[in-house]
């Protein structure tokens, strides 16, 4: 398998979100959307709470609900709080892939990604702004390491999601824990060198293409310790279409990545 030379760091320290912003600059929180009326003013004003230094971007794909006037109408009152308006849902990727072109244009030095149906815990978020300030290019919230915690979860949800996140490690061959996480920080020179919005994926895959293009890069991963909440309001977006293509696109990117460790040759860009 490619032996990557990214650095794993496993994390578990607590600061204050303020000692972090000091060392890492403007920080943008992206947070994707898609009817999510019932969870979006909880989240914001737990980030705001959290991290009082940080601007909040909701990327929302046109929800039916008012998820995009619901975050205007706070961010209004609240401030630092953008949205922008896309005009139909077109995946996890995609969002993503909108809100780092609108961080790394408005010229945020770190740029978060945060889901809307409060599975991150907010207070977890000055953690991950701490491993960017001790150095880490990429900070991922991850569930499997010590410290972490899924209460929901049963036991045959917990062991799938283990064996996605085991078989794309060994497949891509890196030792990063928690590659399918979305609660992670970035900095944005680090999006920049990994051409992140050339990115592919649609769905959770997407997590994976840009922790592995950040492992080939040779940049430092570090894994910090979150407890997982399950969604108690509106539907998981999750679906078999979703995992099946970040199965696919994994066993995809490791033979070729192989095929190439054998012939001594360049690694095509992902």
């Amino acid at each position: 398998m490619l032996d990557t030379a990214a650095h794993i760091d496993h994390d578990v320290r607590i600061v204050s979100a303020s000692t972090a912003a000091a060392t890492i600059g403007r920080v943008l929180v992206i947070v994707p959307t898609y009817n999510e009326h019932e969870t979006i003013v909880p989240l914001i004003t737990g980030i705001r709470h959290a991290a009082p230094e940080v601007d909040i971007l909701v990327v929302d794909d046109n929800s039916p609900d008012g998820t995009a006037e619901i975050a205007g109408v706070l961010g209004s009152r609240l401030g630092r709080v953008a949205v922008l308006s896309r005009p139909a849902k077109a995946g996890l990727g995609a969002a993503y892939r909108a809100g780092f072109e609108y961080g790394l244009s408005h010229h945020y030095d770190v740029l978060v990604e945060m889901d809307a149906d409060l599975s991150h815990d907010p207070t977890a978020l000055p953690s991950l702004l701490a491993a960017v300030g001790r150095g880490a290019d990429l900070a991922i919230g991850s569930r499997y390491i010590p410290g972490a915690a899924i209460p929901e979860w049963t036991a045959t949800r917990r062991a799938l999601s283990r064996f996605g996140n085991r078989y794309a490690a060994f497949t891509l061959g890196h030792h990063v824990a928690d590659l399918t996480s979305g609660y992670r920080a970035y900095r944005s020179d680090t999006l920049r060198m990994i051409h992140a919005t050339t990115s592919t994926a649609a769905g959770y895959g997407f997590q994976i293409e840009l922790a592995h293009r950040v492992a080939r890069a040779g940049l430092q991963i570090t894994e910090v310790p979150i407890t997982f909440t399950d969604r108690t309001h509106g539907t998981s977006k999750m679906s078999w279409r979703i995992a099946a293509e970040a199965l696919a696109l994994v066993t995809w990117w490791g033979l070729r990545d192989r095929a190439h460790s054998l012939t001594g040759s360049t690694l095509p860009p992902m």
